[in-house]
């Protein structure tokens, strides 16, 4: 499928529509009421720090809502006001924040049931309003929707739209897309149906291992080694790669892009491991005809991954990330916490923290389980951020129930 020229005649559609519909002013005093604080505008205002008792507060300087995440809740509040009596649908959560899908939920907003892993759309009709989240949707959904006769009101983050003209790119020039991301992520699936062939690695240590089978074809090994190499390389990746794909002929011209709510800073070196990778390979005169490089790293992320990288440097008690369990940034930004061996709870609500000295939070990569105490005794610093699908106001709520914690 020509997924170039399919947005093309998408975009020039009646029916379709990525510009929102004039009523920010309208829809603004109900975004202020639901996701702004009082509070945090406050501590932004006296340097990101709050004291109050023995406890003080240290926030972040970036962090929260970003631009396409503002953007994509304000379109969807609009969409409602515009269509104040159409079945509205969205095709997923509009971000990976849960107070924000109530309140869509309550407008009356229809999600997308999914059955085994499958979205159903079957009671989807022509002429219903489906929402396509900032994460976007895939390209087959896109076209389900607009053969379906349904208006399409397209909320996909710019900077996702940006990474996939990237592996458009690498697809026009028989490259294939090695995409950092979570292979089930709804933003990687998007990216992916737009790609040509593509290879999904999740981490450092899957790019080493696809990295590992390309320098393999320079070495004079027997035909089992390969062989056995095959093997092993198709059974980890079998599930996060493209149909039909061969990675001794699949492997051998490359591009790389990402999803943007990664780490930064692995993207980064999973960029720069696969071009040394292909360099050494094929050398440094062939090396533009095997690797492609384009940055599709998204600044909203960079901006609260380095403000993280800030915080935890500073001295810290303890950490609180705030945002959905399956937000891919909130995670991340977790993990620097843990990285720099403080102590922090991820938490998606307000709800979490109390009654009592208790939490109920994530950690990384495990289940939900409860800490009491939570707070230690005496003088205690903590440090907050939350990520971008999260609103200011579920920041301020947390902040609220670790002052009533400290007064207790």
């Amino acid at each position: 499928m020509d997924t170039r020229a399919f947005k093309r005649s998408l975009h020039h559609s009646d029916r379709y529509n990525r510009r929102g519909f004039g009523l920010g002013e309208e829809v603004a005093g109900s975004l202020e009421q639901a996701y702004q604080s009082d509070l945090v505008a406050k501590l932004r205002s006296n340097g990101y720090e709050l004291q109050r008792g023995r406890l003080t507060v240290r926030l972040a300087e970036a962090f929260g809502f970003c631009w396409g995440v503002e953007r994509a809740v304000a379109m969807a509040y609009e969409t409602r006001r515009h269509y104040p009596s159409e079945r509205i649908w969205i095709t997923n959560e509009i971000i990976h924040n849960p107070s924000v899908n109530d309140h869509l939920r309550e407008m009356n907003v229809q999600f997308i049931q999914v059955d085994g892993g499958v979205k159903d759309f079957s009671e989807v009709a022509c002429g219903d309003v489906v929402i396509l989240p900032a994460f976007g949707a895939t390209v087959q959904e896109m076209q389900l929707l607009n053969e379906r006769g349904c208006h399409i009101v397209d909320t996909t983050c710019p900077w996702v739209s940006k990474v996939w003209n990237t592996v458009e790119k690498h697809k026009k020039h028989a490259f294939t897309s090695i995409i950092h991301g979570k292979v089930l992520h709804e933003e990687t699936l998007a990216t992916s149906s737009f790609a040509g062939t593509y290879l999904v690695v999740l981490d450092l240590a899957e790019a080493q291992q696809v990295c590992d089978y390309v320098l393999l074809g320079a070495r004079d090994v027997d035909a089992a080694t390969r062989k056995a190499a095959r093997e092993a390389f198709m059974a980890r990746f079998a599930k996060a790669c493209s149909p039909g794909f061969d990675p001794d002929r699949d492997l051998i011209r490359v591009g790389v892009a990402n999803q943007t709510t990664m780490l930064k800073s692995e993207t980064e070196e999973i960029g720069r491991l696969v071009e040394r990778t292909m360099l050494q390979r094929y050398g440094p005169a062939d090396l533009t005809e095997h690797f492609l490089a384009f940055n599709t790293i998204c600044d909203a992320t960079q901006e609260r991954q380095d403000a993280m990288f800030s915080l935890v440097d500073e001295p810290l008690d303890l950490m609180v990330v705030i945002g959905g369990y399956n937000s891919s940034n909130t995670t991340h930004l977790q993990e620097i916490a843990v990285s720099r061996d403080i102590r922090s709870f991820h938490v998606d609500t307000p709800e979490r923290i109390g009654p009592g000295n208790r939490i109920e939070h994530k950690p990384l990569g495990g289940d939900l389980q409860v800490e009491e105490p939570f707070l230690p005794a005496g003088p205690i610093r903590v440090g907050i951020t939350s990520g971008a699908s999260t609103p200011d106001r579920i920041v301020e709520a947390v902040i609220e129930r670790l002052i009533q914690l400290s007064e207790a």
